[in-house]
């Protein structure tokens, strides 16, 4: 597989990717792979789920992320009383020309915190599925195109929590990425306790990344060269999931989409403008677990049983190095 590079990401835009990691960290103490992960699903135009118990700083990453962006940010506190038109917006009658006019919801904005998005019903998550998926929103007869960049940026808590609704299926494979945080170490606990900084930087963050940047880098992820036997392993792994005995529901070809762009965002973040097996493997779990169902699911919300088939598929193949 040729690794010569043509095209290398500019030291002005590593230089960008560098600053917007630190000011997320500067804020956000804990796990770095999950700071990497929300940056690979920002260049990768795709949206993250963050999964994980309350308190452990699901909702200080999201925010930090946004804020760090010199765009549009809007964050929903979504509850089991919202509506669809909470979120998409709603047209309002004017009395003085006869006609009603749509006023635009908070999904119009180019990064969205959907805070505890398992808390509200089946039927306002479905409005945000056209959103997440083709950018579009359509209501009242008409379409409207949201502004790039634009990605979704979801917490949860654990289904076993009460007052929480499943995430179907098909809203799940609208996140490129489902990730957790898991708690910090004693190191990482002790700084948050000293320094709090959700109380004292988070709110006088300031944006280090501008829209165009963004939109410059994704462009880049667009340009990625991805070998043939890259592909070929992609496929492979799809395969593999499609027969594997313990699943019912194996990675469908947008899985396979995800993957490999995945891959691109991963690769441009290292500088490269080539992919590279790495890229692949790094993004296995995160970008594949939640589209896979195995033949023990429950309806539980936990995808561990799914990473741990995955795992041993990816044991099983020749890797493409």
């Amino acid at each position: 597989m040729s690794t010569v590079s043509t095209n290398a990401l500019k030291p002005d835009l590593m230089d960008a990717i560098a600053r917007l990691r630190e000011n997320i960290m500067s804020v956000f103490y804990g796990n770095p792979a999950a700071v990497e992960r929300v940056i690979r699903c920002l260049l990768a135009r795709g949206h993250v789920l963050i999964e994980d118990v309350p308190g452990v700083g699901k909702t200080v990453l999201a925010t930090a992320m946004a804020k760090s962006i010199n765009c549009r940010f809007t964050r929903i506190q979504l509850t089991p009383d919202m509506l669809p038109s909470d979120v998409l917006g709603v047209s309002v009658y004017n009395s003085q020309t006869g006609e009603f006019v749509f006023k635009k919801g908070p999904i119009f904005s180019n990064i969205i915190l959907a805070d505890e998005i398992n808390r509200t019903t089946p039927r306002t998550q479905t409005a945000l599925l056209e959103a997440m998926n083709e950018a579009t929103v359509s209501i009242d007869g008409s379409s409207f195109t949201l502004e790039q960049p634009f990605m979704v940026i979801a917490t949860q808590n654990p289904y076993e929590y009460e007052g929480t609704y499943l995430l179907p299926e098909n809203q799940l494979d609208r996140f490129l990425m489902r990730t957790r945080l898991g708690y910090p170490s004693p190191e990482v606990e002790a700084k948050v306790l000293e320094r709090r900084p959700a109380d004292s930087a988070l709110p006088g963050l300031e944006p280090v990344m501008s829209r165009d940047v963004v939109i410059e880098l994704q462009r880049h992820v667009d340009e990625v060269r991805v070998d043939a036997s890259l592909l070929d392993y992609v496929i492979s792994l799809a395969a593999a999931t499609r027969s594997h005995d313990e699943l019912l529901v194996g990675l469908s070809p947008r899985g396979s989409l995800a993957l490999t762009h995945s891959a691109r965002a991963t690769a441009v973040l290292d500088g490269r403008d080539y992919a590279i097996p790495e890229d692949i493997l790094h993004n296995i779990l995160p970008v594949c677990a939640h589209r896979i169902i195995t033949r023990s699911y429950s309806h539980s919300g936990n995808n561990e049983a799914a990473a741990g088939i995955l795992s041993s598929i990816v044991d099983s193949l020749k890797s493409p190095a």
